[in-house]
């Protein structure tokens, strides 16, 4: 005999999934139980596409139906918070957000969560640190809180594959909870280390309720190609015969741009989408792929967690993510109302690079945390900006943000009206969990490649990861079935693959301004400025950077098909004010920068006047972290000796790496009298 618990919530998923014969899946019904009944804490670890989003909007139905108050459900990426809005009616759950992209609605979103409107208010993590937030809204949100939910609950642990540091501020909220507030954590990539890692922050009395691992629908496969235009040659072949549409992920943006450029020029509707796209722009490219007026989006981990297309048929990656648990919860947006969709791995010869970034930043470095805590305890009454602690710490800005905000979440700064400050707690670098995890994340690495390379069951392999007890050989899989996406490629289109990836030749644009709290500051006076510059490609992409790349590296002559293709660019740019004569920056060790110039200068008909001189030694640029660092290193280095020939310069370099030379020099021969200065280089170098 059904409780009323169970038959009112039976109710609820009918209305949520518009089935009328609709029935919950094993573990769904428990959860919801445990929650309303006993207002219990909760992880619940199951699959992608299991469900876990239909027990809290059941759940919180079902609570604010007995007089609880809203639900505060804590979700990682805007895509996410689109897709659970839109269950969250289906399910007659009145939900809101607040987040980055909607600030003009908050004053109302408040209005209606003080006022008991909202049964369901969706945040981000990093809400948490907003102290508007914090102050105005969070307070009353918590003394009359009816559950709490933590989506995708993995981020909270530093062993899971997606850490946030903002989500270690839940611990916080918890703090704040009385006993009765049920609380729901949700994933389906933890593994035995996460979740012990999550119990140990958010309490005892938490609950694991864990499902098996196997993902009926998907096939995996492995095709191992560690070129990028071999890729690009797979990629042209294979996806215009898939059924349906899908997605292929990449590592980087520039990346999946190339990738959709490539695929609609051979005749695939495909579009990038990443972090750094429009509001605007992604909402419309999920509602095209959920609508299928797209073949493949090409996306990085932007769009991933919940992103929610039950006909989604096939799931390629152009490169490997960093662990077997990353990729399982990427390749998890398929099949899941399929009886069969693809999941695809190629594995690159860049894998290793990218992903060796991303873990060298997972953790500020030791000095250049302790520098920055070191810097606010001496301006413990004023504070620093970032604009201060740039000078002093050879970081990019987009790192030592990151750095703040893991120092803020440790207690040891805090924000204050000018920048940052010094808090009172006590504060030490843990090298030790920094070895720790840095340690797993390279454990995981090397699982990632024997994943590529093993002859066992991929889908036992993934769920062995995941530590799944019920793990075992799925019979689907290309090692298992024979069935794999090898195919022979077409020359003639991977020699067009390598065209089109030494065909996207960049704009070096000027620098406008000095960099705050540099040796030279303000705004960059138009007759100290160079003009709109050239590059062949960016170093290491597939095309003519990765020439160069393996040129520098082996110490080698510049080749001549490198040297033609520069002046082949060169010939078709045609500035306003085309340069009549050229020269070069000096290499600091070498000669080499000074014979690219020579045998450029010969085949685009320009003289060449060794007009720049190095004043004293400088250190590499590529070990200067933010513009202040990389001005300093090279400001008055250069000098230039005249008189120079008349008429607008070509400007040569090999590589541009922040563009802070090339400003310099241009200045300095701005102010000898060269009328334009066109900066060109053989590659630009972007992390």
């Amino acid at each position: 005999m059904p409780t009323d618990t169970a038959r009112r919530a039976t109710e609820l998923l009918v209305a949520l999934t518009g089935d009328p014969g609709a029935t919950f899946r094993s573990g769904q019904l428990e959860a919801i139980e445990t929650l309303v009944e006993r207002r219990g804490r909760v992880l619940v670890v199951q699959r992608t596409g299991w469900g876990k989003s239909a027990v809290y909007f059941i759940a919180t139905r079902l609570l604010r139906d007995e007089g609880a108050g809203a639900t505060l459900l804590i979700s990682p990426l805007l895509a996410l918070m689109r897709n659970q809005l839109l269950m969250a009616e289906r399910a007659g759950v009145r939900a809101v957000t607040i987040h980055s992209q909607n600030t003009e609605d908050w004053d109302d979103i408040e209005r209606q969560v003080k006022t008991g409107q909202v049964d369901l208010l969706l945040v981000s993590p990093e809400r948490l640190n907003n102290t508007r937030f914090r102050a105005d809204v969070l307070p009353g949100l918590m003394k009359a809180v009816g559950m709490l939910v933590v989506d995708e609950a993995h981020c909270i642990s530093d062993w899971g594959h997606d850490f946030r540091p903002d989500y270690r501020r839940i611990a916080r909220v918890l703090d704040q909870l009385p006993d009765t507030v049920p609380v729901l954590c949700t994933t389906a990539t933890a593994n035995d280390r996460v979740i012990d890692d999550v119990r140990e922050q958010l309490g005892e009395r938490l609950e694991v309720h864990r499902g098996p691992l196997d993902r009926e629908s998907l096939r995996l496969s492995v095709v191992n190609l560690s070129q990028p235009a071999d890729r690009l040659a797979w990629l042209a072949e294979v996806v215009p015969k898939l059924d349906g549409s899908g997605i292929v992920y990449c590592l980087t943006i520039r990346d999946a741009e190339r990738v959709a450029g490539w695929l609609r020029t051979r005749g695939v509707d495909a579009v990038a989408y990443s972090g750094e796209s429009e509001n605007d722009a992604r909402i419309a490219v999920e509602d095209d792929l959920l609508a299928n007026r797209v073949k493949a989006v090409v996306a990085t981990s932007a769009l991933g967690m919940g992103f929610d297309k039950g006909d989604l048929a096939w799931v390629i990656h152009y490169q490997s993510p960093g662990s077997p648990i990353a990729y399982y919860q990427q390749i998890g947006r398929a099949g899941r109302a399929l009886e069969r969709s693809h999941a695809v791995l190629m594995r690159g010869g860049e894998d290793a690079d990218i992903q060796d970034y991303f873990i060298r930043v997972a953790f500020p470095p030791r000095d250049q945390a302790e520098a920055v805590v070191a810097l606010l305890e001496e301006r413990r009454a004023d504070g620093a900006t970032l604009t201060d602690i740039e000078v002093v710490v050879n970081a990019r800005r987009s790192r030592i943000e990151a750095m703040l905000k893991v120092l803020e979440v440790d207690g040891a700064v805090e924000r204050a009206d000018r920048g940052w400050k010094r808090t009172a707690e006590p504060w030490t670098y843990d090298a030790e969990r920094v070895e720790r995890v840095t340690a797993q994340r390279r454990i995981e690495q090397d699982a990632m490649r024997e994943y590529g390379s093993t002859t066992d069951c991929l889908m036992a392999f993934l769920r062995h990861q995941l530590d799944d007890p019920a793990a075992q050989p799925c019979g689907r899989c290309a090692n298992c079935a024979g069935d794999d996406f090898a195919v022979e490629l077409d020359q003639a289109v991977v020699t067009e693959a390598v065209s089109y990836l030494r065909s996207s030749a960049l704009v070096v644009e000027p620098r406008k301004q000095w960099p705050a709290g540099s040796v030279r500051r303000g705004r960059i006076a138009a007759d100290a400025r160079n003009e709109e510059g050239r590059a062949l490609g960016v170093l290491g992409d597939g095309g003519w950077g990765s020439v160069v790349r393996s040129v520098k590296a082996a110490g080698h002559e510049w080749p001549d098909e490198l040297l033609d293709a520069a002046a082949k660019l060169l010939t078709t740019w045609i500035p306003e004010q085309a340069p009549t004569w050229m020269t070069y920056v000096p290499s600091a060790d070498s000669d080499r920068v000074a014979h690219l110039a020579k045998r450029l200068a010969e085949r685009v008909d320009l003289p060449l006047h060794d007009v720049v001189s190095r004043t004293r030694a400088t250190a590499p640029q590529d070990e200067m972290d933010n513009s202040a660092q990389q001005l300093g290193n090279v400001s008055d280095a250069f000098a230039v000796t005249g008189p120079l020939p008349a008429g607008p310069v070509l400007l040569v370099d090999d590589v541009a790496d922040s563009r802070w030379t090339l400003t310099v020099v241009g200045a300095e021969l701005r102010a000898a009298g060269c009328p334009a200065v066109h900066p060109f280089v053989l590659a630009v170098k972007y992390s």
